[in-house]
């Protein structure tokens, strides 16, 4: 392989985001593809250097919405990330980011800088440029604590939802199976959803109430 050229004499500091959905009850993580070498045609999350003159989460805003087209979503800094070796052209501290999103069909967009970006199962991941599949991982894991110890399933789910797409949330990110019973009483004990007058359309059964939030914005509980 070719030696690829230091570009920074000092340490610089850039922010990764790790930006989750669910879809297809899957989690999905969303990718940029590579352009430069030597990561052409690998994937990454969304990320980029933070300016002189910006705040850490004012950089993860901006880079969330600069190369993937979404803002205005639960955000949340993750951890930082400092290997020495971990970017090929110089010393790169990455603070990572994720960021919680609706399943819903929201338009991509990113920068000439990129090939394309797209959604990916987290079942399924391709090759992965940096060390953003350790990001991921990690991510993961602070996805499922938050669920068990706060509201944030909001973020996921549409604001009107049924209790059995509610549950799924919580089984499809947590990796398991929970007990109906057990689960809706929790939930219901800690008033953390309000039941509306509408029920849902088309489904093939008999048609469900739909439920919403009594706070859509983070709030801490001890849920499972």
């Amino acid at each position: 392989m070719p030696r690829i050229a230091k570009k920074y004499k000092y340490a610089v500091i850039a922010v990764d985001v790790v930006i989750f959905r669910i879809n297809k009850e899957k989690l999905e993580v969303l990718l940029i593809q590579m352009k430069k070498r030597p990561f052409s045609g690998s994937w990454a999350a969304p990320g980029g250097l933070i300016k002189a003159n910006e705040a850490l989460d004012q950089a993860a805003k901006r880079i969330l919405f600069e190369k993937s087209g979404v803002k205005n979503v639960f955000l949340e800094q993750l951890y930082a990330f400092g290997k020495v070796s971990r970017d090929p052209f110089g010393r790169v501290v990455s603070v990572a980011y994720y960021a919680l999103i609706p399943g819903s069909d929201l338009p991509l967009k990113t920068t000439k800088e990129y090939s394309d970006v797209r959604w990916s199962s987290l079942d399924r991941l391709p090759r992965l440029a940096y060390d953003h599949r350790e990001i991921i991982e990690k991510a993961v894991r602070r996805l499922q604590k938050k669920l068990v110890q706060s509201n944030v399933a909001y973020s996921l789910l549409p604001k009107e939802f049924t209790l059995s797409q509610l549950q799924k949330t919580y089984e499809i990110i947590l990796r398991k199976k929970l007990d109906k019973r057990n689960f809706q009483k929790k939930i219901f004990s800690l008033n953390l959803i309000k039941k509306t007058d509408r029920k849902q359309r088309g489904a093939a059964n008999r048609p469900a109430n739909l439920y919403r939030f009594a706070v859509r914005k983070p709030k801490k509980f001890e849920i499972i």
